[in-house]
């Protein structure tokens, strides 16, 4: 009896389990089948997308292989164009091969120029130097000319004043010496008639007279005595004569000096200075 009872207990239990699994089975499979559906429609939802994706990217991909295939022929043109330049560009360095040599001689000798312009700018700048001390010197002799030409201006008026006031002096002292002399000389011939004049009187005097020898003799000595201080007159005139002569002709040597030191020919006085010749010449 208690194993029937457990066997339909168990039955009971299984029946009951059994309700259960399927329930629970049932249940399980509608979560699934829901979760299929949503994956499902979720993977579509994705499979869209991604082939929408992937058609943008392939007709991206297209468009682009069209804009590269494009691009491609353009670079074989470009290419084709750029073969042609470069067979020129070949023909143009070919031809000018010859002028590349000369510039490159040309460059050559003007790399040597360029040497010697520096050695040549080396001496520029001395000259350069040496110029602005020749320009300082000069502006200095500039300055000295002109100090040396207001000074020679000076003599020069000196000079010329100097010049008249020696030729005026000139005049007046040959006036005056002229007339000196002449005075001497009148007076010297006046004297001297005088004293002819004297010993004739003296002679007769003598002749008509008679004296004796001893009053004579006195008379010859007194007029020896004047005769002798008549001759050192004379004598003292002479002498002042022959003085004032000197003394002019020393002048006239002087002043023909002066003329030569500043450089005046004597042509230019104007007249031939009087050159009085000493007594006894």
């Amino acid at each position: 009896e208690m194993d029937d009872k457990y066997q339909r207990k168990m039955e009971a239990l299984r029946e009951e389990m059994d309700l259960r699994r399927k329930t629970e089975i049932h249940e399980l499979e509608e979560r699934k089948n829901n979760q299929i559906t949503e994956l499902m429609a979720k993977h579509e939802e994705a499979f869209g997308d991604i082939k929408n994706y992937y058609n943008d990217i392939t007709a991206k991909n297209l468009s682009l292989i069209s804009l590269l295939k494009e691009q491609v022929e353009e670079m074989k043109r470009k290419e084709i164009i750029l073969e042609k330049e470069k067979m020129e560009v070949v023909l143009q360095n070919k031809q000018l091969t010859e002028p590349l040599q000369q510039a490159q001689e040309q460059l050559a000798e003007l790399q040597k120029k360029l040497a010697h312009y520096d050695k040549d700018k080396e001496s520029l700048m001395n000259c350069k130097a040496r110029l602005k001390v020749t320009q300082k010197d000069l502006k200095d002799l500039q300055w000295e000319h002109e100090v040396l030409e207001q000074r020679f201006s000076k003599v020069q008026a000196e000079r010329d004043e100097l010049y008249q006031k020696f030729t005026k002096a000139i005049n007046e002292v040959q006036q005056k010496t002229g007339f000196k002399n002449l005075l001497l000389e009148r007076k010297l011939q006046g004297l001297l008639s005088l004293l002819e004049q004297k010993d004739v009187e003296l002679s007769e005097v003598v002749a008509v007279s008679n004296l004796d020898p001893s009053t004579l003799s006195l008379v010859s000595h007194k007029l020896k005595d004047v005769l002798h201080s008549k001759n050192d007159t004379i004598q003292d005139l002479q002498l002042q004569l022959a003085r004032v002569c000197k003394a002019h002709n020393d002048m006239l040597q002087t002043f023909e000096a002066k003329l030569t030191a500043f450089g005046i020919p004597l042509d230019n006085l104007g007249f031939q200075p009087l050159a009085f010749p000493l007594p006894g010449q």
